[in-house]
């Protein structure tokens, strides 16, 4: 079969690969339908380097079963699923208290077990979640950046008349502006640099936008909310700046709560860092997408609302491309050569 495989930094290949089989009793084979480029397969292939020289890459998808070990019993060929890519190891301090999320081992496919931008892939049984018939396969493919939101969502206390503030309308952040929809804000705030992701937000039901680059961001929150601030603030840019910038959306006693990873150190002036002590804020991390148990709520609830259609990906998705454009699509990306938002790619074409 076909896959891009990762040799080294901004050294992806197309090429042909060996077809997993079925080596386990539950195991599960599928079909790749769809497959997403994740924001952090950017930062692997443009700094990091794969964990193993030469795996599959790749760990957003949906497809079909073709496939299944002789212990399924609850998954069948035909079936239309998508991949929950994480692996846990069982037996740390935190597996045994069921926190899955903080695995001393936890990794996702595409790292030491082949991914996904392949035409098959393999995952056990429990890693493998059905897909209502009226949720598209390139819809399914980003259950799992909607899983990583979800559990954000669920670390912090929101209820119903909250106001939210997202910094960073990448495809995390425009996921969680519908996800603090359906947590029930009343008003959500969207921050970004960029006015045509800004457009995108107010299409997935952003009530106000605000370009931080012609006012700070703490100071439009203010007029919007009588120098008050939000409930929650959500930081989705992984940015070093906004990673401090965060920091002045909360209103005394307010949330912040940390999606975006930065991979660069943050300094944070004096002014933001403070009103971590003064207004006595509540600062959350969040890591991943899984919990007890497994693979946790965030699965079952992201695949809910995107059948109801409370979670729509469509204006998130900027590019449908063949498998074989994967090299030189990464290298436009981290060139910035166009503009990106979600790229699915999708291996039966070409």
């Amino acid at each position: 079969m076909k896959a891009l495989n990762l040799y080294d930094k901004q050294d992806i290949r197309f090429e042909e690969t060996s077809m997993p089989t079925l080596d386990n009793a539950n195991d599960v084979i599928i079909k790749v339908k769809a497959v997403g480029i994740c924001g952090s397969d950017i930062s692997r292939y443009n700094k990091l380097g794969p964990y193993v020289e030469g795996t599959t890459f790749g760990h957003e998808f949906s497809g079909e079963v073709t496939k299944v070990g002789s212990d399924v019993k609850n998954i069948k060929v035909g079936d239309r699923v998508a991949g929950c890519p994480a692996f846990y190891c069982g037996k740390c301090e935190s597996c045994k208290k069921g926190e899955l999320a903080r695995c001393e081992n936890l990794h996702v496919m595409g790292a030491y077990h082949p991914g996904a931008y392949a035409e098959y892939a393999k995952l056990p049984a429990e890693n493998v979640i059905p897909v209502p018939d009226n949720v598209e396969y390139d819809t399914a493919a980003m259950v799992e950046p909607s899983a990583v939101v979800a559990h954000g969502f669920y670390r912090t206390n929101i209820h119903p008349g909250s106001e939210v503030a997202v910094m960073g309308c990448g495809n995390i952040g425009l996921l969680a502006i519908q996800w603090a929809k359906i947590f029930g804000a009343k008003k959500v705030y969207a921050i970004d640099i960029d006015d045509a992701k800004l457009e995108i937000a107010r299409q997935v039901g952003a009530d106000v936008t605000i370009n931080s680059m012609e006012t700070p961001a703490h100071e439009e929150i203010g007029k919007h909310t009588n120098s008050s601030g939000v409930d929650l603030a959500v930081e989705s840019a992984g940015s070093p700046i906004t990673s401090a910038q965060v920091l002045a959306l909360p209103k005394k006693g307010g949330k912040v709560v940390y999606m975006g990873i930065p991979y660069a150190d943050v300094n944070i002036e004096r002014f933001y860092f403070e009103k971590i002590v003064r207004n006595e804020l509540t600062v959350l991390g969040s890591w991943n997408a899984v919990s007890a148990p497994f693979p946790g709520k965030e699965w079952d609830a992201s695949l809910h609302y995107m059948s109801t259609g409370q979670i729509n990906v469509e204006p998130i998705i900027s590019h449908r491309l063949s498998l074989h454009e994967g090299p030189e699509t990464f290298k436009k990306i981290i060139n910035r050569e166009e503009v990106f938002g979600k790229v699915m790619f999708y291996p039966e074409i070409g």
